[in-house]
């Protein structure tokens, strides 16, 4: 009886939905009372006519696509007792049949995740969960994952995309990141700090300066302002580039010389 039951409730499973998620129902838009297989299929197609987002919490209606029956929200058809989605969150609204991605429900970021509950930790300061690899491990910025990527500017907070913390602790998504390795920049593109270790990168600069003899004309000195320390130094000006003297960094900028102190 059990295993008539359970598979009753598995019919159709992974055979419906759409390039987002696998499930067995669509949702009714309360914003727009239209029908959709997701909230991002809906956002994706008001982009170009009445644009507008769905917030995934209003949604009251779905439509059952094994028996095509429009009910309030609920894991488990009505009508026909199939599950409308194997992963389900009350809250969310939310409807998942590929539970590998280990779907679970943050009550503090508000939404639901993937990768495996015991996986993730919630930062509070941060306002997201990060890996549990990150657990003391990282700067925090308050607020830090609500905010849009600073390569694609696409809200980060709820992304379907890997994210990644820079060491200054800012965030970034993980393919865009390895988009800026590949183009040679090593730099935040929020607070300009390194993102990376650069010391081999700076040993190869000391070795250019040493070899690159300045004309007469251009051994003058110049202030710089280092990202990675936020320290100033009068340094010798050279055309290759400019060491502070705090943390032996290259990531410097000139700058005008500080306001003499009044005695």
């Amino acid at each position: 009886m059990g295993s008539s039951g359970d598979s009753r409730l598995d019919f159709g499973k992974m055979e419906y939905g759409c390039k987002h998620y696998k499930r067995r129902c669509k949702i009714r838009a309360p914003c727009c009372n239209e029908i959709f297989h997701c909230r991002h299929c809906h956002n994706e197609s008001t982009v170009q006519s009445n644009r507008h987002e769905l917030c995934r919490h209003d949604v009251k209606r779905v439509i059952c696509l094994i028996c095509d029956s429009e009910q309030p929200v609920a894991k488990v058809c009505a009508n026909c007792g199939v599950n409308m989605g194997e992963y389900f969150c009350e809250v969310c609204k939310f409807y998942d049949d590929d539970t590998k991605k280990g779907q679970y429900h943050c009550d503090e970021c508000g939404i639901c995740r993937v990768g495996g509950r015991e996986n993730f930790f919630h930062c509070k300061k941060c306002g997201s969960c990060y890996s549990i690899e990150l657990l003391d491990k990282h700067l925090c910025i308050e607020n830090s994952m609500r905010h849009h990527c600073p390569i694609c500017y696409e809200y980060l907070f709820d992304s379907l995309q890997e994210t990644s913390v820079l060491n200054c602790g800012h965030t970034i998504h993980k393919e865009c990141f390895q988009e800026m390795i590949n183009h040679s920049q090593y730099a935040c593109p929020i607070c300009s700090k390194s993102v990376c270790d650069m010391s081999s990168h700076w040993r190869k600069l000391d070795e250019e300066i040493e070899a690159t003899v300045m004309p007469s004309d251009y051994r003058y000195k110049v202030w710089i302002l280092c990202n990675d320390c936020n320290g100033m130094s009068e340094v010798f000006f050279h055309i290759i580039g400019h060491k502070c003297s705090g943390c032996q960094s290259y990531n410097t900028r000139t700058v005008a010389p500080p306001p003499a102190v009044l005695q």
